[in-house]
Parts: C-alpha cells; structure tokens; sequence
C-alpha cells in the first residue's frame, strides 16, 4: 500500500512570475491575500509557525521528506512544467535531485496545459503548449532521464513512472508516449509505466487509454463531477468540448470560467468524501484517490471551490476508510495505491 502525494512547486519566485503577477510572487502572495467570502470562510490560512518557507532552501525539501516518512506518506509526484523546451518551477526539482538528503521516492507529472490567466478569469495565454515531434519529444525524454535514473524514482518493473495531467489536450499522444517507450528501453528501461490524472480523458467518449497503465482519480475532482453530473449536465458536456478544443489548438483554457454559476463552490466534506467511497474502480487500471481539504479561492476567488468541514480528526476518519477500501478492492478493481491530492500547503 503506497500514498504518492503531488507536490506543487509554485512556492519560489521566478523571473516569469515577476514579470507577469508582479516582483516576488509565490503562491504564498495568493495565500497571504485571500479573503473570506461568507461569513465564517475559514480565510487567509496561516501555515503552523507562519512557516512561509522557500522551496529553493535545501532545508525545507529535507523537512518536508521527513514529515511525509513520519506520516506515511511514500512518496512526492512533483508537477513538471515544460513547454516545448521552456520550463518553469523547475529548480525545486532539480535541486532535489542533486540533493540526496532529500530521502524519498519520487515521480512527475507533467502538467502539459497551457500557461495561461484562467485562474484569474481571464483566457490570456501566456506560454502556449506546443508539443512538436520526435526532436522536441527527445529532447524531452533527455531531461527527464536523469530524474528516471535516480535510485529515488518511482519505478514498476524497471519502468520509470510518468504522469500525465491532461492526455486529452494531446494530438500526437499515442506517437509520443510510444517514442518514450522505445527512448526508455534503449537506456536501459524495460519502458515507461504511463498514468493520467485528469478526469477530462475519462470523459472522452472514444478516448484510447491503451499506452497507460494506471487512471489516476484526482480528488476532489472526480467526486465533484459524481455529486453533480445531473446537473446542467448538456450545458457542462458543451463547455467541456468547447474547452479541449480550443486548448488543443490555441491554447485557450476555459474551464475554469463560470463554473461557480453552473454549480455551488460550496460543497460539504463530508459528502464529498463519501462520494469517493462510492467509486467504483471500473478495471485495474484504477488508482484511487483522496484529498486532505480544498479550498482554491486564494486563486480563483469567487470561481474557487470550497469543501467545508474539512478538519484533520474528519480526514484521518475518512482516509482509513479509503485505505481499507483500496485494500480489499486491490484484487478486483482498485490497485494498491492511493494518489493522495495535497500540495504544501494545503491551499491548491
């Protein structure tokens, strides 16, 4: 039974944000300057010991990777940002990689959407995803494969594992992952063990999910759409179509915009997590999910979601629950992990 928590990398400035968000932004410019929305929003959330860290100090990646080991935590998934050879928030990474006190398991998942203004309600694209061929593609694969060789990456069988967010935005998908896998097996892999997280590629009526072995269930997200499929449902499909469209094309995300309209961004813990117990894995590729608390209006503002009632006493209740669940479902549906959705800190 392995937890693999992603891990948000956002927490350091970058040239890229300066320009854009303004001299020293971090996600913690977002934390320090929310506001509560109703009365008893439970915002601006403070970290314990106002611990605004930096991820470039080589201290705190120590820390963290010790308080995931002290709790049970396996490993980080780290979201990898690459845009045909442009990255961003890659030194947290890098420096782990590097740093070999940094003590435990890792993987990526590269989050191939565009870089754009959505989360601020604006459809401004500010790097577009371009995906090139097979000499962007090595080029690619180069980076990464120093991370693969690592003796901390996350490997089945000799095969390195690579997230992928949003398959479904992806037009060359199966000729690229397929160019991976022979990239692989010639350094020395027996391949690449390939995962999806998002729930757009489980939509997809006629999506082909033969070159990945596990479907992640990102929470909460898959719980969301269960608790309100039925709701604006033809509305939400359109939306839905209309988005990957222009993102495959333009690199135009319109997800995010008016989502608080179609449905409340009020939603009951509780509830939520119930709605997670009662998934059903529909084959083995299933991995299933869990999340500690959501709240994303320090982003989104009025456009967040907000589950309420997530406290740590409710979490431990629910997520022993979900352990067992995965335990006793691991032979028929569910695989033996959990994809544990939490970035430090808990405000993604």
């Amino acid at each position: 039974m392995k937890v693999i928590a992603f891990y948000l990398p956002q927490f350091h400035d970058i040239p890229e944000n300066d320009k854009w968000w303004g001299k020293g932004f971090t996600e913690w410019v977002n934390v320090k300057k929310a506001k509560p929305l109703y009365p008893g929003h439970n915002q601006p959330r403070i970290p314990l010991n106002k611990n605004y860290y930096n991820l470039l100090n080589d201290d705190v990646k120590i820390w963290q990777a010790e308080l995931a080991k002290k709790y049970g935590v396996y490993g980080f998934c780290y979201y990898h940002y690459w845009f045909n050879g442009k990255m961003l928030l890659d030194k947290p990474m890098e420096q782990m990689l590097e740093n070999k006190k940094v003590d435990l398991p890792f993987c990526v998942c590269w989050a191939n959407e565009p870089w754009t203004k959505a989360w601020v309600g604006e459809t401004k694209t500010l790097i577009a995803q371009q995906y090139g061929g097979e000499k962007e593609w090595k080029a690619h694969f180069d980076y990464l494969l120093p991370f693969f060789k690592d003796s901390r990456y996350i490997k089945e069988d000799n095969k390195p594992l690579v997230v992928i967010y949003r398959p479904e935005i992806i037009g060359c998908l199966n000729e690229m992952l397929d160019y991976w896998q022979n990239l692989a097996k010639e350094n020395g892999f027996n391949g690449i063990t390939f995962a999806y997280q998002n729930l757009g590629f489980d939509l997809e009526k006629n999506k082909d999910d033969s070159r990945f072995t596990y479907d992640i269930e990102f929470q909460p997200n898959y719980a969301f759409y269960d608790m309100n499929k039925n709701k604006h449902k033809i509305l939400r499909e359109i939306k839905r179509k209309l988005s990957n469209s222009l993102e495959k094309i333009f690199g135009i995300n319109l997800r995010l915009i008016g989502e608080g309209k179609l449905v409340s961004n009020r939603i009951d813990y509780s509830k939520a997590w119930e709605a997670i117990l009662l998934r059903k894995g529909e084959n083995k590729k299933n991995v299933a999910g869990a999340f500690v608390d959501w709240d994303n209006t320090p982003r989104h503002h009025e456009n967040g979601k907000i589950y309420v009632g997530a406290n740590p006493k409710t979490f431990k209740e629910f997520f022993s629950k979900q352990i067992k669940n995965v335990k006793d479902k691991a032979t028929l549906t569910f695989r033996l992990s959990v994809a544990l959705s939490f970035c430090f800190p808990t405000t993604a």
